[in-house]
């Protein structure tokens, strides 16, 4: 499958398949930036020496452990080139996984779950490791396959699995605490301020004020567990929602003030420099993309 870097997704601002798997492995020194994505995405690690940064939250990963990675989760791997970085890597189309609720049984649950108990990763007990590969050996094998029904039976695996992370997310025990976790409480809470806050005024004196920190050693502590700058973080994020906007048909002066820009002039500077277009070209882009997906 076509794999498109980072400024192509920029460009995008959506994603056209189905699903997306990976099976990567190299071992390299590579330095990834601070980066999201408008689309959910799965990892499942299988070996190498490597920590996980999501919203401001560091895991140090055990094989088989699985980050759920949230559509605009900020996130960023630091790997060591010490030793291979192995790991298979799910990109999921929300349109399809909607197409497929039954019974109430939304297969997203656990990105919002994942949002809403401030925790992406699920470490797997033994006993559930043997099911879960044999699942993923079999969409492989499904997706390198093109004889009779290769397609449904690709596409019923990969239902079979999302069911079956969304049920290993729902049985963990929430209350016991898991190792390998690392992230600053008063980070959290300004992560969660600012994400309430977006149309409203987020200066930086605001901010540390609102959370009795000094102004400087707030932007030295926020740069050090988010790796952003508390004013880019800020315009990344508001940025987003204002490209959920824009697809959902607004007007880009309606956004601009939704979003908490400014001025018109500024926002729409912003935008292009995100997305490498205009408003206007964001969501014809988007529904010409939406319309070939149907």
């Amino acid at each position: 499958m076509e794999y498109f870097g980072q400024e192509e997704m920029k460009k995008r601002g959506y994603l056209n398949e189905d699903f997306m798997f990976f099976k990567l492995k190299d071992q390299k020194k590579t330095e990834i930036e601070f980066h999201y994505h408008d689309f959910n995405k799965i990892i499942i690690f299988l070996s190498g020496d490597v920590t996980y940064i999501i919203e401001g939250k560091s895991y140090t990963l055990k094989p088989w452990d699985i980050l759920l990675v949230g559509r605009n989760d900020v996130h960023q791997p630091i790997i060591s080139p010490n030793t291979a970085y192995e790991r298979i890597i799910l990109w999921l189309n929300p349109y399809f996984l909607d197409a497929h609720k039954k019974d109430n049984a939304d297969l997203q649950s656990c990105f919002s779950l994942a949002t809403e108990r401030k925790m992406n990763m699920i470490r797997l007990n033994k006993a559930d490791i043997p099911s879960l590969k044999q699942t993923l050996d079999d969409l492989e094998e499904a997706i390198n396959d093109s004889s009779f029904g290769s397609e449904i039976l690709k596409n019923s695996l990969f239902i079979q699995l999302m069911v079956k992370i969304n049920r290993l997310f729902f049985g963990m025990d929430i209350k016991k605490k898991l190792e390998d976790i690392r992230y600053d409480t008063r980070i959290e809470n300004i992560l969660t301020y600012i994400k309430n806050n977006l149309e409203n005024e987020l200066s930086i004196d605001l901010i540390s004020k609102e959370f009795y920190l000094n102004k400087y050693y707030l932007m030295h502590l926020f740069k050090k567990e988010t790796g952003y700058t508390l004013y880019n973080y800020i315009q990344k994020k508001r940025i987003i929602m204002a490209s959920d906007y824009i697809k959902s048909g607004l007007q880009a002066g309606d956004v601009c003030s939704l979003c908490g820009f400014g001025d018109y002039s500024t926002f729409v500077r912003s935008f292009k420099k995100e997305f490498s277009l205009s408003p206007k070209q964001y969501y014809k882009s988007y529904t010409t993309a939406q319309e070939h997906h149907i």
